[in-house]
């Protein structure tokens, strides 16, 4: 269930603009604007971090992967344990998959 103190107006306003984007061209442009790169950079690596702890890795594992701090993969996994299941709808639909490594392709 969300936290219906998040729901108001705006945040309706800017769930339905991510809705509303077909192509990853329109996401990177759209992201491009609306955030500072450190922030993309960061729920990204969340997203990663989520995807990771879902499958399984140990912290020594993701954080030598990802550079994640401890804290930050702390709070993914309470997400995960106690949150409102965003994290396990993306993971379950298979949109976040393991990142190739550039270098065994």
């Amino acid at each position: 269930m969300v936290n219906q103190k998040l729901r108001d107006d705006l945040t309706d306003q800017l769930c339905r603009a991510i809705l509303s984007l077909d192509t990853m061209e329109e996401c990177y442009q759209f992201f491009e604007d609306i955030c500072t790169v450190g922030e993309l950079r960061a729920m990204a690596q969340r997203l990663d971090v989520a995807r990771m702890l879902y499958a399984g890795n140990t912290y020594d594992d993701i954080v030598a992967r990802t550079g994640a701090s401890t804290a930050t993969i702390s709070r993914v996994k309470r997400c995960l344990n106690y949150g409102a299941d965003g994290y396990t709808l993306v993971l379950e639909k298979g949109i976040a998959a393991p990142l190739i490594d550039k270098e065994n392709r």
